[in-house]
């Protein structure tokens, strides 16, 4: 297959599985499963991150520096965003960003439609790091897609909770999350065409790829696991971390760059 065939379907069914496995999350099963699901999202962000990501950015360059440099710069950049804009999705019930949930119901639905525009544009977003990594390895972009749609899926779920207490139907909900997710494929598209002829630049956007991933798993879903404290709950965060990294390690073993 072409590069391009690899991230439309990357693009298109990351989106889709982690809007369906939301979906059922959301709708059918118990909450309490999110938890494990966000300790699972961890383990493969970080293993993506640094077993994958930042090797392949320090092969593509012999600038080490600018490309840690970059994750850097990343780290700070998505801290600001997540200050000013408050484009951070939530993974737990109770959220300063969403809090009150009670009265989005008489909001009119102004919640849920801010939620579905910053949805639009995270998703957008992953579709540029999706491209920057299949233009760099094939291997590298099918690691990456996997990375993105398990921390897609908790996300997903938030803004499925967000969106029904804001007083969309379950159809409509569903719709709406799908809908976002596209842009997922448009940001892969432009990006893949955008990049084509700048080659020398892949490397640095793997490194804000990776600083996005590390933002994402340390400060957004982490201290969430905090708030489980018995010592049951920990063992298992702990286990399926591990899982979540040797899911992305396993990958790169039976299928090497």
């Amino acid at each position: 297959m072409t590069i391009l065939t690899w991230i439309i379907l990357a693009s298109l069914l990351g989106g889709a599985l982690s809007v369906i496995a939301a979906a059922l999350f959301a709708l059918n099963t118990r909450p309490q499963y999110l938890g494990g699901l966000v300790s699972y999202a961890i383990g493969a962000l970080l293993g993506a991150v640094f077993l994958d990501i930042l090797p392949e950015a320090i092969h593509l360059t012999s600038n080490v520096v600018a490309v840690f440099g970059t994750v850097l710069l990343g780290i700070l950049l998505f801290f600001t965003l997540e200050k000013v804009l408050i484009w951070r999705h939530c993974h737990h019930e109770h959220c300063e960003a969403h809090e009150p949930l009670e009265q989005t119901m008489h909001d009119h639905g102004r919640s849920g439609a801010m939620v579905i525009v910053g949805d639009t544009f995270h998703n957008f977003i992953d579709g540029i790091i999706i491209a920057a990594a299949f233009l760099a390895d094939v291997h590298l972009g099918i690691v990456t897609a996997l990375a993105i749609t398990a921390h897609e899926i908790p996300q997903e779920i938030g803004d499925f909770a967000v969106l029904l207490h804001s007083g969309y139907s379950k159809l409509r909900t569903f719709q709406l999350n799908l809908l976002a997710s596209c842009a997922t494929l448009v940001g892969g598209v432009l990006s893949y065409f955008a990049l084509q002829g700048m080659q020398s630049v892949v490397p640095y956007l793997l490194a804000m790829a990776a600083a996005s991933m590390l933002y994402i798993a340390v400060a957004d879903l982490i201290p969430g696991l905090h708030k489980r404290t018995l010592m049951r709950d920990t063992v298992q965060q702990v286990v399926l971390i591990l899982l979540g990294v040797g899911t992305i390690a396993l990958f790169t073993v039976i299928a090497p760059a």
